[in-house]
């Protein structure tokens, strides 16, 4: 069923206009284990009302001597944690994310912006309540290293920015106390793509 949830995931991707940063460009899928997408939201002008979305799949591409890259990223809204039962609920009712109805969301890369060898953004479209909007993603960290525990090389960082929820036709209380702009905290990691690799581990799971 895992397997199945990711190439549903990688297929979308796919459907929404994936394209290789160029032939050469190396390959990584999102771990869903470190991979997240935070917010939050000033409620009432008293307090800060947060909760993240968790299991993200998807791919990167990445190519730092071109200075080019690409992400694909496949938000389940169903994942949505507050901490809180009822705000969960409420959250994803058709009041605010209509979890029944959109049950994924989705940012597909349009460009990357290098500060000297440093990503220093993402811009992309990001697909929330079946509307299609531009963001920037600004990068506080990008790094690649050897992971021990996936036994692979591993690229991502830490990503952030601020939306208009109105714009994603998430109006619900935008004139009683709920700040329409909401912070995004993002975190991606990715691991190598290896389809030798990835061979040879299902065929020792199943011998």
């Amino acid at each position: 069923m895992k397997l199945l949830k990711k190439s549903l995931s990688l297929a979308v991707l796919v459907g929404l206009g994936t394209v290789s940063v160029a032939s050469n460009a190396a390959t990584y899928e999102i771990d869903p284990n470190h991979a997240n997408a935070r917010f939050s939201v000033n409620h009432f002008g008293t307090s800060t009302n947060a909760g993240g979305f968790y299991g993200l799949t998807g791919i990167v591409q990445y190519q730092p001597e071109a200075k080019k890259g690409f992400v694909g990223v496949t938000i389940p809204i169903g994942s949505l944690e507050t901490g809180n039962k009822t705000f969960n609920k409420h959250l994803k009712s058709a009041d605010f994310f209509n979890a029944e109805k959109f049950p994924t969301a989705y940012f597909k890369s349009t460009e990357w912006q290098f500060d000297g060898d440093k990503v220093k953004a993402v811009k992309g479209d990001l697909t929330l309540l079946d509307q299609t909007h531009p963001v920037t993603l600004t990068a506080t960290n990008f790094n690649c290293y050897d992971s021990p525990m996936l036994e692979t090389q591993v690229c991502g960082g830490d990503f952030e920015t601020t939306i208009d929820r109105t714009k994603w036709g998430m109006n619900t209380y935008t004139d009683g106390g709920i700040m329409k702009d909401i912070k995004l905290k993002i975190q991606i990691e990715a691991g190598l793509k290896d389809d030798k690799k990835t061979e040879k581990k299902e065929n020792n799971k199943k011998s």
